[in-house]
């Protein structure tokens, strides 16, 4: 199944000039479908506060979190405000869950971090207790990280069993986790801390991807083709010359300029080559939602609107 493209903007701050409101009109008036906002002490608004706003302010732009870490809130307080959203938007709500890799955010919050291992596994009970809290039944759960008893989740999403979650990750253990049970899947390069990026380029590299998307259709089966995959672009230009800024960034991702233009976390060129490798990256892995930073939605607004919904 080909999923049709649209894009997404992750914003932390208004547009130059405007509101935050006014700002979630234009990413609207603009053709994307979705505002995205991050999760980390140290930029943006809070995310409640921000996707509410913002869901408010529109009429047809959905909103998400990229991505809300599980270890900052616990999934029962978290389902009624993410419910709560969904019904007001009238189901134009996505929530995206990661495991959190920030070490600033932990440090400065006081808030425990644990081993890679052990956050991953409190992603997975974290989902399954939001998912459980999404349905029409009282909830209990038993793990090791949460226990929930007969906890009937008030109110009741929009949509039947909840919207759609977004899980983005790199390593196969979580990879195999969203294949399993999320509905959109971000398929990054692996990242357990933020001291691991300055090596995280070659794990973005088009080898690594296709082992992800291995691990993914292994796992998803028949499920494979109803999954929607979401890049998040570390860099995107228009530009008329890609290979001045391939040079630049083959250091950082310690691979060759080409090989750099190829990674699904890249996209720089003309709008023409643009347009080809969101085809090609479609064809050969299944990306067909991508999300940009909110300083590069103007630029792009033209290949959105001719893409969006192809």
């Amino acid at each position: 199944m080909t999923h049709p493209f649209r894009f997404g903007v992750e914003m932390m701050a208004p547009f130059d000039g405007l509101s935050w409101a006014d700002s979630a009109k234009e990413v609207e008036a603009l053709g994307y479908s979705t505002l995205f906002v991050p999760d980390h002490f140290h930029e943006g608004y809070g995310p409640i506060t921000a996707m509410a706003t913002a869901a408010m302010a529109t009429t047809k732009l959905k909103v998400g979190p990229m991505v809300l870490a599980c270890d900052f809130r616990h999934p029962a307080v978290l389902a009624r405000e993410l419910a709560s959203i969904d019904v007001l938007s009238r189901g134009r709500l996505e929530v995206g869950l990661g495991a959190g890799y920030q070490e600033t955010d932990y440090d400065r919050s006081g808030i425990a971090m644990d081993a890679p291992g052990v956050r991953v596994s409190r992603l997975i009970e974290h989902t399954r207790v939001l998912k459980l809290l999404f349905g029409n039944a009282p909830a209990s759960f038993q793990g090791e990280h949460y226990q929930i008893n007969d906890l009937d989740g008030t109110p009741k999403p929009f949509r039947e069993g909840g919207p759609p979650i977004i899980i983005a990750g790199g390593g196969k253990r979580l990879l195999t986790f969203a294949a399993t049970t999320a509905d959109i899947i971000g398929v990054n390069p692996s990242l357990p801390s933020a001291a691991a990026s300055a090596t995280a380029g070659r794990d973005a590299l088009a080898a690594a991807i296709d082992e992800k998307f291995d691990w993914i259709r292994e796992a998803a089966g028949e499920r494979f083709d109803l999954l929607e995959f979401t890049a998040w672009l570390s860099v995107a230009r228009v530009t008329d010359d890609a290979s001045v800024l391939a040079e630049k960034l083959s250091q950082r991702f310690a691979a060759e300029p080409d090989d750099v233009l190829a990674s699904p976390i890249v996209l720089v060129g003309t709008e023409t080559q643009i347009e080809e490798q969101l085809h090609h990256r479609r064809e050969r892995w299944g990306y067909s939602y991508h999300v940009l930073q909110a300083d590069r939605a103007h630029d792009f607004a033209p290949i959105v609107e001719r893409l969006t919904g192809r």
